[in-house]
């Protein structure tokens, strides 16, 4: 009689899957959950707190009564329009806009074809001090208001250029366009020099290698310089209350003081000419901020 031995099997080992638990893979540079809230929270805080003096102006000017910035919970039962109509009715608010585009748009366009002239001049072309040059533009910019005023109203004075659009626009371009050629010159930096090659072997002039290869591939950066021209004329006061005498040249920087007096304030007049005058710069800015950050990214690698 024959006997047979079983020989018990050992159970099979589990899948992997099942060894382990599973793990939540994360990809790389991604962080976790809490970081993400954290990080979310404080953009929305930071957002809230750069929106709120914005938010503020506008409710002030919505008030009828030039006191009530004193007491701003009483403005929620008698908004009115009525400031934005008193400004645009009975102040000299369209001469203002009309010298503030005036000198702003001047000041943009002369001072950002010099900037741009400057900086590619001083990318592509090794003269005798070009450093020093560049370093020069930048001294000129440590030089307070205060200490500029007398000098340059000499200046003007002597070129009959007091009380006119073309002098202020040229006093605002002394303050823009060093700013604006050194952004433009890290600007050119990052454009291979090659091109400029392709243009003198195709029978381009530097001036034709310029305006027809460079420039477009500038536009970011010319985005920039434009901007900041911009701003730097629309928004200054101390230059254009010194050399414009004339109440019908003033730009609106120095029209929104016309509400503030020695014995008087109309608070609520000039909040809603400031919510006014922020209407250019904003459509401005929409109009070129699409190049804005790749201006200010690609122009800050290569000095």
């Amino acid at each position: 009689m024959s006997t047979t031995t079983v020989t018990p099997t050992a159970p099979a080992d589990p899948p992997a899957d099942e060894k382990t638990p599973r793990r939540t893979s994360r990809r790389r540079g991604e962080g976790s959950p809490l970081a993400r809230v954290t990080s979310h929270g404080v953009l929305i805080t930071a957002s809230l707190i750069a929106l709120f003096p914005v938010a503020w102006l506008v409710f002030l000017s919505l008030g009828p009564d030039k006191d009530d910035y004193l007491r701003p919970g009483g403005i929620w039962g008698k908004m009115t329009l009525d400031n934005y109509t008193f400004v645009l009715q009975n102040t000299n608010f369209f001469d203002w806009l009309k010298s503030s585009l005036i000198v702003s748009l001047g000041t943009t366009v002369i001072g950002v074809l010099v900037a741009a002239t400057t900086g590619y001049a001083v990318s592509r072309m090794r003269f005798p001090g070009y450093k020093k040059f560049m370093w020069v533009l930048l001294v000129t910019q440590m030089f307070p208001v205060a200490v500029l005023m007398v000098p340059m109203y000499q200046i003007l004075s002597d070129l009959q250029l007091i009380d006119s659009y073309l002098g202020l626009i040229l006093v605002y371009c002394s303050t823009a366009v060093p700013y604006c050629a050194w952004l433009m010159k890290g600007y050119f930096d990052t454009i291979p020099f090659e091109i400029d090659e392709a243009g003198r072997v195709d029978g381009l002039t530097p001036i034709g290698t310029f305006a027809r290869l460079i420039l477009p591939l500038a536009k970011p950066g010319l985005a920039v310089a434009a901007f900041y021209s911009f701003i730097t004329a629309f928004g200054e006061v101390a230059f254009a209350t010194t050399f414009m005498l004339d109440d019908e040249k003033y730009t609106l920087a120095v029209g929104l003081q016309s509400f503030v007096s020695e014995h008087d304030a109309q608070r609520n007049l000039m909040a809603a000419t400031a919510v006014l005058i922020a209407i250019p710069v904003s459509a401005f800015f929409y109009l070129v901020q699409k190049n804005l950050v790749t201006g200010l990214t690609a122009g800050g690698t290569k000095g």
